[in-house]
C-alpha cells in the first residue's frame, strides 16, 4: 500500500442497516470500506455500489465471524494488502426469550457471534496497528449490554462483555496509537427494531419519543475512526436518545 492510498476499515455486519449506514460515512471520510457479510454478500455488493457510485473506494467479503478458522484466512488475506487502520465489530444477532426459558444453542450463538465474533476479528488486527502506530477498534454495543432487557440475556450479556474488552484494550495499546471504544445505539429504526417495537413502545421507552436513524450511529462511528478522535479511549457511548 503506498503512502497515497487511502486507510482501509473493516466494518462487520457492514450489509445491514446501521453497518450500510456506517460504511457509507466511513467512505465519505475518506476511508477504502471493506463491507462484510456472512449470508448477505449480494446486500454487501449493493452497499459498495451505492458507495462507488458517489465517488468513494470499497470492497465485499464474506465469511462468518464466529468461525476462527474462516475469519483467520480471511483476516489474513487482507493484510497481504496492508494494514487495516480501523475495525468496527457491528456483526451481532438477537435471538430472545426469558432466561427461563432459553436453550443452550440460542445462548451460544448469540455470545458467539457479538463476542468471540469481536475477538476473531480484531486480535490479528492489533500488532499490524501497533506497528502503524495508528488504530480505531470500534464495537457497536448497545443500550441492552448498558440497562439490561426483558427476553435478552444473550444479547445483553454478548454486548456487555464488548464494553469489558473494550476497556481492557484501550489500557493495553492506547500507547500505541489505539483508541478502543463502543458505540451503544439503542432503538434505532430499520429491519430488526421495526420488528421488535411498536410505535407507542418507543415512545413510553424513549424519552425523545422516536427511533434514532442508522446515520446517528454511523456519525459517531465516523468521527472515532478519524484522527481527531486520538484522545477519545476506552468509552461506551450511547446513541439512544437519553434511555440511559
Amino acid at each position: 500500500m503506498s503512502q497515497a492510498d487511502p486507510r482501509r476499515a473493516l466494518v462487520t455486519g457492514g450489509s445491514g442497516d446501521i453497518g450500510g449506514a456506517i460504511c457509507r460515512a466511513l467512505a465519505a471520510g475518506g476511508y477504502h470500506v471493506i463491507v462484510h457479510a456472512n449470508a448477505n454478500r449480494e446486500r454487501a455488493e449493493g452497499v459498495v455500489a451505492a458507495i462507488t457510485e458517489t465517488g468513494g473506494s470499497a470492497e465485499a467479503i464474506s465469511f462468518d465471524v464466529a468461525d476462527a478458522v474462516a475469519t483467520a484466512q480471511a483476516i489474513d488475506a487482507l493484510l497481504e494488502a496492508g494494514p487495516i487502520a480501523s475495525v468496527i465489530s457491528n456483526a451481532g444477532i438477537h435471538d430472545d426469550a426469558p432466561m427461563a426459558g432459553m436453550d443452550a444453542a440460542r445462548w451460544q450463538r448469540v455470545i458467539d457471534v457479538s463476542l468471540h465474533g469481536f475477538f476473531n476479528v480484531t486480535q490479528p488486527l492489533l500488532l499490524p496497528m501497533a506497528r502503524q502506530r495508528f488504530g480505531r477498534v470500534i464495537a457497536i454495543g448497545s443500550v441492552a449490554g448498558v440497562l439490561g432487557n426483558r427476553g435478552q440475556a444473550n444479547y445483553a450479556a454478548a454486548k456487555a462483555g464488548l464494553h469489558g474488552a473494550i476497556k481492557s484494550l484501550a489500557r493495553e495499546m492506547g500507547s500505541r496509537g489505539i483508541t478502543a471504544n463502543v458505540v451503544a445505539p439503542g432503538i434505532i429504526a430499520g429491519r430488526m427494531t421495526d420488528a421488535l417495537f411498536a410505535p407507542e413502545q418507543v415512545k413510553a421507552m424513549v424519552p425523545a419519543g422516536k427511533p434514532g436513524r442508522p446515520e446517528d450511529v454511523a456519525a459517531l462511528v465516523a468521527f472515532l475512526a478519524s484522527s481527531a478522535a486520538g484522545y477519545i479511549n476506552g468509552q461506551v457511548i450511547g446513541v439512544n436518545g437519553g434511555m440511559g
